[in-house]
């Protein structure tokens, strides 16, 4: 297809080919949550797999209510799906509640200690774009304690860093590179653990701030003057879990997870989902894909 711009790897046979896990909620319009991360997986040369945390009434203009999956029924999904699928990376995003946190944290402590899961995305969703809460107060503790430790990367932007870290969200680039390092410190010492700040509530072209404990990097981007921009986050920390297993390293899987969303902000404006232009619409996941 002219003007196809390849993000994943060239086409792998199908014993190679890297299978992504989301944990999230489900989003009835399909601009955010699990919906959009498959699209994502999808677009990006994976085959993508799905446990649910949570239902929602949403559409682009509002949250109208969240139902949490029984955590115990979220564990099972885990625990079956890993008995049979082999999984190379998964990303977490809207787990609700604490109980529900804490299941997925019991969920996926053995394959990554066993090395069977090696890479681990947690975008920490608290908010909606409508300004609804997504994550009960108390399970904030919860994912700082349990989910945390276990990422590879966590992808918070400016309100939820702050969340993360008990103060009010970083104001300029400088406090960013601040609250980059204290989310360090919550992933603990070993490993590769990388933060990704995102920095898009500020004004001007965004900057993202990327830290592993001892380089820090600002990874710029143009801002998309577009109102369709439900799903942003959800698309991101999907793209990042998809590439890590086809790149080289982190910040090359983040450099081009990031070019892919710019792409599918700038041709948001091309999908008409909504009856009308008064909420916010998804982004085009498959933009590279559909002419």
């Amino acid at each position: 297809m002219r003007g196809l711009r390849v993000y994943g790897a060239p086409m792998p046979h199908s014993n190679s080919l890297p299978k992504v896990l989301t944990i999230a909620g489900v989003d009835p319009s399909g601009g955010a949550g699990v919906l959009a991360d498959v699209k994502t997986f999808s677009a990006l040369r994976t085959y993508g797999s799905a446990v649910i945390a949570a239902l929602t009434a949403q559409n682009t203009r509002e949250v109208s209510a969240v139902h949490g999956v029984p955590p115990e029924f979220v564990r099972l999904q885990l625990d079956t799906l890993f008995a049979d699928v082999r999984i190379d990376a998964a990303k977490i995003g809207m787990l609700g509640s604490a109980p529900i946190t804490r299941a997925v944290a019991a969920g996926l402590a053995q394959p990554l200690a066993s090395g069977e899961l090696r890479h681990l995305v947690v975008d920490p969703v608290m908010i909606a774009k409508s300004g609804a809460s997504l994550l009960a107060a108390d399970a904030v503790s919860m994912l700082v304690e349990a989910i945390l430790p276990l990422a590879t990367v966590i992808t918070p932007n400016l309100p939820e860093t702050g969340a993360l870290l008990r103060q009010r969200p970083p104001e300029s680039l400088a406090e960013m590179r601040r609250a980059a390092e204290g989310l360090r410190r919550l992933l603990g010492a070993s490993g590769q653990r990388w933060v990704l700040v995102k920095g898009g509530h500020l004004a001007g072209d965004s900057i993202d701030i990327l830290h592993d404990g001892d380089v820090m990097l600002e990874l710029p981007a143009r801002r998309v003057d577009t109102r369709n921009t439900h799903g942003t986050g959800c698309t991101l920390s999907a793209a990042i879990a998809a590439l890590l297993p086809q790149r080289t390293d982190v910040p090359a899987a983040i450099r081009d997870a990031k070019a892919y969303l710019s792409e599918a902000l700038s041709q948001a404006d091309s999908l008409h989902i909504a009856r009308t232009e008064a909420g916010h619409g998804p982004v085009h996941h498959f933009h590279a894909l559909w002419k």
